[in-house]
């Protein structure tokens, strides 16, 4: 029997419906209130609702047909390949006991349940967990211990993330004495030793498709790595910042590696992050109509992104989901329309490549369940996206698909959301050693002067 106890809440079912099989052995406790709340939620084709409908599944599973006195007491679950053995129980509502906080509130009636539980079993400890910031509040206020829910969090800072790139001071060769060059294709290709490779970025481990740029110019991908030794592509500035996408040209080095990525077919998944107004959008757009009208890689172009929570029952407003669509993708029109500003029928042309490039505006909620097969995938704002739901989009990517996810992890719009528990931080950290992705951290605010000077002074 564990002695230590998880208390969920309805928000971390939320976030990872499988999380009642991430605590060990330790033992797992889900309030009647938030089976309640679930149940209120699990209706209709939201995302949401398709989670509480998944963990509401996980839990029927677990306990089987556990007898009430198990339900209550704990029922044994196995987590993991380890099989560590916890328990799963049901919290019941204890109203018996006299009210610490207003029962009026669920959360109230939460920790009002768990003061009760934890006097009639002063030896055990019980810990609630909560996406909630304000519900920790209030549980360490009324003597509970509180915390977020960090199982799916791989870093604690974001300032630790892979920025995709290394900006070294002077020449990058000065630091380097072993190298084997050889030329074929057009291309040029240093083998490096890796550990000289690594004391020179003054990094511990390096990854496929990250950068390493210096003052003298030189601009070098990583294509393979190994403990012992790593492959550099040789990457000429000039040519990168004369490259072009739908006659697009990047601004600075940094748009010109990010357009490199986008272009390249080896490469299925690209990560774009950045400050407002870096370019993501529309390199990434420009790319995509690039690929699918000119190249004819893909069939079509899939735009879609998190909604806000009101906005999640598209079914409720008129119009085709385009046009429902329309208020949550509006950046994608405004980059269509900025590509064609100077042509001599802007609308026209704007037209033409809505129709030719197959661009469809998809609501989060209809993707479950879908298969895109060579299809080029546009996931805007994926900073408000959990790992869970991000996971939803990018597997349904078929074969000959590209994945596209752009965001700006200090713009997390969704409240139980935190730039290091964000699906765009966790899918960053899990792809940084998976060969065929690759991403980049934009730099500067080429947008005007003006949105620059806003984004560092405001």
């Amino acid at each position: 029997m564990p002695n230590k106890f998880y208390v969920i809440d309805t928000n971390v079912l939320i976030h990872d419906p499988k999380a009642v099989l991430s605590f060990e052995e330790h033992g797992v406790i889900v309030p009647m209130t938030v089976l309640e709340e679930l149940d209120k939620l699990k209706v209709g084709k939201s995302h949401i609702a398709a989670d509480c409908r998944a963990a509401i599944r996980l839990i029927d599973n677990l306990l089987g047909n556990a007898s009430t006195q198990a339900i209550e007491e704990g029922v044994g679950i196995a987590r993991g390949p380890e099989g560590n053995s916890g328990t799963l129980s049901v919290l019941m509502p204890r109203s018996q006991n006299p009210e610490v906080l207003p029962g009026h509130i669920n959360d109230n009636r939460i920790i009002n349940d768990v003061l009760a539980l934890k006097s009639a079993k002063p030896k055990h400890r019980y810990i609630l967990v909560s996406k909630d910031i304000n519900m920790r509040l209030k549980a360490r206020a009324s003597g509970i211990e509180a915390e977020d829910y960090h199982n799916d969090q791989l870093v604690s800072d974001v300032k630790q993330l892979s920025l995709g790139f290394f900006e070294l001071e002077g020449s990058f060769w000065d630091r380097i004495h072993h190298v084997d060059t050889k030329q074929e294709t057009g291309n040029t290709w240093h083998r490096l030793i890796t550990q000289e490779v690594l004391d020179a970025v003054g990094e511990e481990a390096v990854f496929p498709n990250q950068c390493i740029l210096d003052e003298q110019g030189f601009v070098g991908r990583i294509i393979d790595v190994n403990p012992e030794h790593l492959v550099l592509r040789h990457l000429l500035p000039e040519q990168l910042m004369e490259q072009q996408a739908w006659g697009l040209e990047p601004l600075n080095i940094h748009q010109a590696i990010a357009l490199n990525f986008l272009l390249d077919p080896e490469i299925h998944l690209v990560t774009l992050t950045g400050s407002a107004g870096s370019g993501k959008t529309i390199l990434a757009l420009a790319a995509a109509i690039e690929m699918t009208i000119e190249q004819q890689r893909f069939n079509k172009i899939i735009a879609t992104r998190s909604t806000p929570p009101l906005a999640e029952e598209h079914g409720f407003l008129p119009g085709t989901e385009e046009e429902k669509m329309d208020p949550w993708l509006g950046a994608i029109n405004d980059n269509i329309e900025a590509l064609h500003l100077y042509d001599e029928n802007p609308t026209a042309s704007i037209q033409y490549v809505k129709e030719k490039a197959n661009i469809q505006f998809k609501a989060l909620n209809y993707i479950r369940g879908r298969s895109f097969q060579k299809s080029l995938i546009i996931i805007d704002e994926s900073q408000n996206l959990t790992p869970h739901q991000l996971k939803t989009i990018i597997t349904r990517a078929g074969e000959g698909s590209k994945v596209v996810c752009l965001g700006n992890l200090a713009q997390i719009d969704t409240p139980y959301l935190s730039p290091t528990s964000s699906g765009l931080t966790y899918m960053i950290e899990r792809f940084k050693g998976f060969p065929l992705s690759a991403g980049i951290q934009l730099q500067g605010v080429p947008r005007s002067v003006l949105a620059e000077y806003a984004e560092a002074n405001l």
